[in-house]
C-alpha cells in the first residue's frame, strides 16, 4: 500500500513514457522545444513493466495512465500495454495523448489491452489550434479521436485548456461538439507547469468562468461528491443527461485532500505531486539490481513524505523545475 501521513492511499499510477512531444503548446513549452532526456536516462521497456508490476503486485495500484510528453512517440508503447495487460493483477489502463498519432495506433492499442484514452484538444478552430500548438495538425487530432471511438477506447475523454484572448469563448461550442460526437469533455484550468514560467494566476480562465459560459447555453446539474470520489474533475449532467462535462479546477478548487495518485517520470523518478519540487530515484535502484522488495520500500517511503497540498494558494509557491511535458499529466 502507498499511504501518506495524511491517510491518503495512492491507487492510481501515472507513467510518463517520454518527455518528447510533437506539439509546442504555448502553456507547456517554448517554440524551440526543450533539451530532451538522453536515451540512456530513459527507462527501458523492461524497466517500465517491472515497476508497474511492483506497483500493482506489492503497492496496491489498480489503475495505470500512460502519459508523456506524447506517449504515442514511444516506439515500444503497444508492447508495454500488452505486457501490462498480461500481469497477474491486471490494472485498468488508459492513455493521455495529443491524438496526432492515434488514427494509426488506436486499433493496435485496443487489441493490446488499453481500456480508454484522454485526448487533448483546446479548440475547434484550426487557426487557433495552430496558434496554441505552433503546429498545423488539427485535422489529425479530430481523425485520432474518431479512430479511438471506433476502436472502442471508450469513454473517449477530451481535455481542453482555455486561454485568455485565444479560445476562452469556445466553451459552449466545445461542449456542443463533444455531445454530438459522444465524447466526454473536461476543461482543465491552466496550471503553472510551463517551461518558460510565464503562468500568471491573474487573467487565467477559472472554473467559475467556464461554468458561467457553459450555462449560457446548457442546463448543468452537479453530480455531487459521492459520484466524484477521488476523481480530479467535478462533473455536471448536461441538460439532464446522459452526457456529462467535467471541470478540473486544480488552481481555484484544489482537490489535494482526496488525491490518490503517484507519478513515475520517464527517467524513473517518483513524484508524489505534479507540483512537487522533490523526486525519489527508482532508476538507480533498478540498475543496481535491487530486489523488488527494496524498490517497493523506496517507493513507500517517498509517498509517506507527500505534502498536504500543492500550495498554489501560498504566496511563496515555487513552480517545479520540470515542465508538464517531462512530468506527465
Amino acid at each position: 500500500m502507498l499511504i501518506d501521513t495524511y491517510g491518503r492511499v495512492a491507487t492510481d499510477l501515472r507513467v510518463s513514457l517520454t518527455d518528447r512531444c510533437n506539439l509546442r503548446c504555448t502553456y507547456c513549452m517554448p517554440e524551440e522545444g526543450l533539451q530532451w532526456l538522453a536515451k540512456p536516462d530513459l527507462l527501458t521497456d523492461d524497466e517500465i513493466v517491472r515497476l508497474i508490476d511492483i506497483a500493482v503486485t506489492s503497492l496496491g495500484i489498480d489503475e495505470v495512465r500512460f502519459t508523456g510528453g506524447e506517449p504515442l512517440l514511444r516506439p515500444g508503447l503497444v508492447g508495454i500495454v500488452e505486457r501490462v495487460a498480461a500481469l497477474a493483477r491486471r490494472p485498468r489502463m488508459s492513455l493521455t495523448t495529443n491524438g496526432i498519432g492515434l488514427r494509426r495506433t488506436a486499433s493496435a492499442l485496443k487489441a493490446a489491452g488499453l481500456d480508454r484514452v484522454n485526448v487533448s484538444l483546446d479548440t475547434l478552430r484550426p487557426d487557433v489550434f495552430k496558434t496554441l500548438t505552433r503546429r498545423d495538425r488539427h485535422k489529425d487530432v479530430l481523425e485520432g479521436l474518431a479512430a479511438a471511438r471506433e476502436a472502442g477506447l471508450t469513454p473517449v475523454k477530451v481535455n481542453s485548456v482555455l486561454m485568455p484572448g485565444l479560445n476562452d469563448d469556445e466553451a459552449p461550442d466545445l461542449l456542443s461538439w463533444a455531445v454530438e460526437h459522444d465524447y466526454e469533455l473536461r476543461f482543465i484550468e491552466q496550471m503553472p507547469l510551463d517551461a518558460q514560467h510565464g503562468w500568471k494566476r491573474e487573467g487565467m480562465v477559472t472554473a467559475g468562468d467556464i461554468l458561467t459560459s457553459l450555462r449560457t447555453r446548457f442546463e448543468l446539474t452537479a453530480e455531487g461528491s459521492e459520484e466524484r470520489g477521488s476523481a480530479p474533475a467535478e462533473r455536471w449532467l448536461v441538460d439532464g443527461g446522459p452526457h456529462r462535462v467535467g471541470v478540473i479546477a486544480s488552481v481555484t478548487r484544489p482537490f489535494c485532500s482526496a488525491c490518490d495518485r503517484t507519478r513515475l517520470t520517464a527517467d524513473g523518478q517518483v513524484r508524489t505531486c505534479l507540483f512537487a519540487t522533490e523526486e525519489t530515484d527508482l532508476r538507480a535502484a533498478l540498475r543496481s539490481d535491487a530486489p523488488d522488495e527494496e524498490i517497493a520500500r523506496i517507493w513507500r517511503l517517498a509517498m509517506w513524505g507527500k505534502k498536504a497540498g500543492a500550495g498554489l494558494d501560498d504566496p511563496t509557491f515555487v513552480q517545479p523545475d520540470r515542465p508538464m511535458s517531462a512530468i506527465g499529466g
